[in-house]
């Protein structure tokens, strides 16, 4: 019915603007505005993803985007240094707020962090995707 539909992803944030300066200047993204909200372009992304003003907005509980990267620990260095607080889950992430999967055994490297609109994003490395 959909295998060839361009699906696409979106979510919801209470304040635009803050979401344009943190994915775009905080995050590196190229960041569109739409009449509806904003479009984010993903490099090896076949589609955008939709960033849409909701005044009742309540953060997903969910991790909401998963950025693929090479080097967690320079990762959650970068993001550190952009002002961007990691999360921490007890007994899951280290003190630098990594869950470091990959020498558990226990699927990949990963770290997660929170747009301004409280949304859960995260960072993960894992050998075999790359």
């Amino acid at each position: 019915m959909f295998q060839d539909s361009k699906a696409f992803s979106g979510f919801s944030v209470n304040d635009l603007d803050a979401a344009k300066a943190f994915y775009g200047d905080k995050l590196g993204l190229t960041v569109h505005e739409v009449a509806e909200g904003l479009v984010l372009e993903v490099n090896g992304n076949s589609n955008n993803i939709f960033i849409y003003p909701k005044p009742d907005h309540v953060p997903a509980a969910y991790t909401i985007l998963n950025f693929p990267v090479d080097d967690i620990d320079q990762t959650a260095q970068a993001l550190t240094d952009a002002g961007i607080s990691l999360e921490q889950y007890e007994g899951m992430t280290d003190e630098h707020g990594i869950a470091r999967g990959i020498s558990a055994h226990r699927g990949p490297d990963i770290l997660w962090f929170k747009d301004p609109a409280g949304n859960i994003l995260s960072a993960l490395h894992e050998p075999e995707r790359q």
